[in-house]
């Protein structure tokens, strides 16, 4: 909560001689932003729902990927730990990576207008690192899809390297221009068996870090219409 100019109390008095107070200058209170997180299993539908959150509220969208990039582009102390573990082809450590997105919920962008930081933290031991960080949401969104549906949402996703637009051939198929269908790219990770890996690791962890959100969690059921899911996601940020 900030609040913007202030009331600078003074005395005048009326023509009747009785002292009245002014204000010379108008008070604006303007409410701090949501702090949301979103979780779910890989292709859950997580992006799309960020589009509408970031659309309805203003939020800035929190991508720990894009995050570490900006650090990295940078140079800053962060980016440069976070690069040499990447150069050796290793993991970024939680505590590398929480570092970074303690900075990044710093900046004045996400002070002003809320933050939505999107499938972070990923574990119980990078949620609790949060916690000891001060780093704390008042919203947190779990999407819950059955693991076969999110096999069939993965092996039939192809992206756009050029606009980076995510399409599905069954449920968002891309246009038809050659040029566009000649360009798509399916990634490596987005097969049956690795799907089915990352989504064993998903289910591994989600239980631990619903732990330390449950006053502020609601899940929501991510197969059907994404534009009813919007509007119920909607209404549990606005309450």
């Amino acid at each position: 909560l900030r609040t913007s100019g202030g009331y600078q109390h003074g005395l005048q008095l009326r023509g009747n001689g009785v002292p009245v107070a002014r204000a010379s200058q108008r008070t604006t209170v303007m409410m701090a932003g949501p702090k949301i997180i979103i979780s779910g299993a890989p292709a859950s539908g997580k992006g799309t729902q960020c589009e509408f959150i970031v659309d309805k509220f203003g939020v800035v969208h929190i991508s720990t990927g894009d995050a570490l990039r900006e650090q990295v582009k940078k140079g800053t102390e962060l980016g440069k730990l976070a690069q040499g573990f990447m150069e050796k082809g290793a993991l970024v450590p939680d505590e590398v990576m929480i570092g970074i997105v303690r900075d990044r919920l710093a900046a004045d962008d996400c002070k002003d207008k809320g933050w939505l930081l999107d499938g972070f933290p990923r574990t119980g031991v990078q949620a609790e690192a949060m916690a000891k960080e001060g780093i704390e949401a008042d919203k947190f969104i779990l999407l819950n899809v059955p693991d076969d549906v999110l096999i069939e949402r993965c092996v039939g996703r192809r992206s756009d390297p050029e606009t980076g637009k995510i399409y599905h051939l069954k449920f968002n198929p891309p246009p038809e221009d050659p040029e566009v269908q000649a360009r798509l790219v399916h990634r490596a990770d987005d097969t049956e068996e690795a799907m089915g890996s990352r989504i064993k690791m998903y289910n591994a962890n989600v239980d631990a870090v619903k732990g330390y959100y449950k006053d502020i969690t609601k899940e929501f059921d991510g197969v059907g219409d994404k534009n009813e899911l919007a509007e119920k996601i909607a209404d549990f940020v606005s309450k």
